[in-house]
């Protein structure tokens, strides 16, 4: 099955749309590279390629996980399925 969403960490907090055109309400195919297993999400938002998508809820103040990674804040709370971008995530750094 060819995948739509990566997560290399079954402990990722958002995996990456690897495919255009993911519409709110599809199911999408996940694969976790690091266990070689798959597993599948339904998207609540349109995903652009190359964008995140939640794979757990997540609440304001956590911990943003992508690829085994903290890459960044959650500002807003977003729950599964939900598109994550710079609208409801910062980084750290400022």
């Amino acid at each position: 099955m060819k995948p739509d969403i990566v997560i290399h960490d079954p402990t990722d907090s958002v995996g990456v749309a690897v495919v255009e055109g993911i519409e709110a309400g599809q199911e999408l195919a996940v694969w976790i590279m690091d266990t070689n297993e798959n597993t599948s999400i339904v998207s609540k938002d349109p995903i652009p390629l190359g964008h995140k998508i939640a794979m757990v809820d997540l609440a304001e103040g956590d911990a943003l996980i992508k690829y085994g990674h903290d890459i960044g804040k959650v500002v807003e709370d977003i729950p599964t399925g939900h598109h994550v971008h710079v609208h409801n995530v910062k980084t750290k750094k400022w």
